[in-house]
């Protein structure tokens, strides 16, 4: 991403709904996985550190390692106090093979400049034998948007197609689902009508009241889903896998 793009993150990551969303999301997938006694999770592709730092308040017996390809946005996530940072693509990560318990990756196949088979093959590697991987994308191709274009998204994804890539790269899948369901369509309308001009990030503050609305629909969504009730859609997919 732009480097301006990071400096955004850096700024909301702790209290935007989304990122509050997101997080919650992925920390109960590892916890479900692969449970909270920990181990050594790597989160690749960390960005300004938000979920790393969330990660040792929310799961402390993990242990968190961030891997990231812009260093300023390593430096900024160096300094949250979340785990030890190194500077790299994940299409040729500087870790050790089998060195991790978890692979936690959010929003990164994604991007432009990542190889995703090249990725996935190189979570494979670090991974030890029966590793989990938690991995969220951008769902459906079509919704393809101003918002992609500014953070160099080129790819969203079907829940089939996750599995499928999952699958085809060696992993045994778990689960994958659509998840920010309820908000889905409001998010329709943002990307496909009313921002339809120049590239422009969603990430920025909202207004409180706003902030509070959407932070409590996701929360009504992860009620519901405990309920084991996911709906066919949602603004992404969220896939948890096994290294064999």
């Amino acid at each position: 991403m732009e480097h301006d793009e990071y400096i955004r993150m850096a700024a909301v990551e702790d209290r935007m709904w989304w990122y509050q969303a997101l997080h919650a999301e992925l920390l109960a997938a590892l916890a479900r996985a692969a449970g909270a006694a920990g181990g050594a999770v790597l989160d690749a592709g960390c960005g300004t550190g938000g979920f790393l730092r969330r990660l040792s308040t929310c799961l402390p017996g993990w242990r968190g390692l961030g891997l990231e390809v812009m260093e300023p946005a390593a430096r900024l996530a160096a300094g949250r106090g979340g785990g030890t940072i190194c500077v790299g693509s994940v299409n040729q990560m500087p870790v050790a093979g089998g060195s991790v318990d978890a692979v936690v990756s959010a929003d990164v196949l994604c991007h432009a400049g990542v190889d995703q088979q090249q990725a996935l093959g190189e979570f494979r590697r670090v991974l030890r034998p029966g590793g989990i991987l938690v991995l969220n994308l951008p769902a459906f191709r079509w919704l393809l948007s101003a918002h992609d274009r500014a953070v160099h998204n080129i790819r969203r994804y079907s829940r089939a197609e996750t599995a499928a890539l999952l699958q085809g790269a060696g992993f045994t899948v778990l689960r994958v689902h659509y998840w920010n369901s309820l908000l889905f369509p409001l998010m329709v309308l943002q990307r496909k009508v009313l921002a339809r001009g120049a590239a422009s990030s969603d990430v920025r503050p909202y207004p409180a009241p706003l902030e509070a609305l959407l932070r409590g629909a996701t929360r009504l969504e992860r009620a519901i889903a405990r309920l084991s009730i996911r709906l066919p859609f949602g603004g992404s997919v969220l896939a948890v896998a096994r290294k064999p």
